[in-house]
C-alpha cells in the first residue's frame, strides 16, 4: 500500500503548481505525476454536473483507491511522498477523509491575499472563456447561487479565500505541529528561504532546490468581441463535451481555450474601488484567521503595494495548467 507523507492542500491560485513542480525537483521528494488527483474530496465517484467546464473536472478525479495509490508505486525506497490538491484545505470532508486515511500527514499550507487569490481565480475562469461575468465583483456575488446550483469549489471565489475558518476546522483533527502555514508572496519574493524551510518541514535535506518555476502563470486577455465570442462558444463546448468521450472533449476544449488565450498579458492590477468592494466579505475570517495562527494578516485589508499578475508574463508556448491529468518531467 503506497499513500502520500504529505500533501499540500491549499489554496488555489496561490503558486501550487509551481510549488508541486519545484519540490519534484528534490532527489528525496517523490511528488505524484497527476498534480490534484482530488482523491479526498469525494467517498466515491464525483459529481456529473456544475458550472460551465466542471464536467471535464471531474473526469479527471482519481477517486479510486487503487489508482490513487498506484501514484505513489514508482517511488524509489526511502523518498517522501507527496501530492498537491489546493481544495483539500477548503473541503471539510477531505480534511476529515485525510486525518481517517493518513492521520499522521504532514500538511502544507500557502495563502494568498484572499481579494487577491479571488480575483485570480475569476481572472482564470474567465481567460479560459468559462466565466460568463466580466467583472469580478458582480462575479463573486453570485457565489450562493452558483453553489446552490452545484457549482464545484473552483469557482467558489470568496469561500476559498476564508481561510481562518478552514484553518481553524483543519486543526481540530491536526496539531498545528503538522501543518506548515506560509504566505504566497514568500514563495514569490523569497524562493529560496521558502523552499528550504519547506524541506525543513518535510525532514529532507535543504540547499538543493532554489527555485519555483514558473507554471500556470494566469493570462487576461484583452476583453473584445473576438474573446466575448469564443467564450460562448467554449460554454456551449464544455456543455456538449459532457456527451462526449473525454479525449475527444478534452482536445475542443484546449483548442478553444488556446484561440481564448493567444497573446494573453498579465494579470490586470485590481483597482482600489475593486478592492474596497470586496475587504468586507472577508474581513471577519481575517480576524479569525490572526487569532488561529497567532500572525497579524491585517495588511490583507488595505490597498496593495502590489496586485495583479506577480509572477509577470506567461513563458513562451505555456498554456493554463490543466491539472488532474499526468505531468511531463
Amino acid at each position: 500500500m503506497a499513500l502520500p507523507d504529505f500533501l499540500v492542500i491549499g489554496a488555489p491560485k496561490a503558486g501550487t503548481t509551481a510549488l508541486h513542480a519545484a519540490l519534484a525537483r528534490h532527489p528525496a521528494l517523490f511528488m505524484s505525476a497527476v498534480k490534484e488527483p482530488k482523491f479526498f474530496l469525494t467517498d466515491g465517484p464525483p459529481p456529473t454536473r456544475g458550472g460551465p467546464g466542471d464536467a471535464q473536472t471531474f473526469r479527471e478525479h482519481v477517486w479510486r483507491r487503487e489508482d490513487y495509490e498506484a501514484l505513489f508505486d514508482q517511488a524509489p525506497p526511502g523518498t517522501v511522498r507527496g501530492e498537491s490538491t489546493p481544495f483539500y484545505l477548503y473541503d471539510r470532508k477531505a480534511q476529515r477523509r485525510i486525518h481517517a486515511m493518513v492521520p499522521g500527514a504532514k500538511l502544507i499550507v500557502v495563502l494568498r491575499d484572499p481579494v487577491e487569490r479571488a480575483h485570480s481565480n475569476w481572472t482564470h475562469l474567465w481567460s479560459a472563456g468559462l466565466e460568463p461575468i466580466g467583472d469580478v465583483v458582480r462575479a463573486c456575488a453570485e457565489e450562493e447561487r452558483r453553489i446552490a446550483a452545484g457549482w464545484s469549489a473552483f469557482w467558489h471565489y470568496v469561500g476559498l479565500g476564508r481561510y481562518g475558518e478552514q484553518l481553524r476546522d483543519l486543526f481540530k483533527l491536526f496539531s498545528p505541529a503538522n501543518v506548515l502555514v506560509f504566505r504566497y508572496r514568500d514563495l514569490v519574493d523569497a524562493p529560496l528561504a521558502t523552499l528550504d524551510r519547506i524541506c525543513e518541514f518535510l525532514g529532507v535535506e535543504t540547499g538543493l532546490i532554489a527555485e519555483v518555476p514558473r507554471e500556470n502563470v494566469t493570462a487576461h486577455p484583452e476583453h473584445t468581441l473576438r474573446h466575448q465570442a469564443l467564450s460562448r462558444v467554449m460554454r456551449v463546448g464544455a456543455a456538449v463535451g459532457r456527451h462526449l468521450p473525454g479525449a475527444l472533449a478534452g482536445r475542443l476544449t484546449e483548442s478553444l481555450e488556446g484561440a481564448l488565450q493567444d497573446n494573453g498579458r498579465p494579470r490586470r492590477p485590481l483597482s482600489w474601488d475593486e478592492r474596497q468592494a470586496l475587504i468586507p466579505r472577508f474581513e471577519r475570517d481575517v480576524a479569525l484567521l490572526s487569532q488561529v495562527t497567532g500572525e497579524d494578516f491585517g495588511d490583507w485589508l488595505g490597498p496593495r503595494e502590489r496586485t495583479g499578475g506577480l509572477m509577470g508574463d506567461r513563458p513562451p508556448g505555456q498554456r493554463q495548467a490543466r491539472n488532474g491529468r499526468p505531468r511531463i518531467s
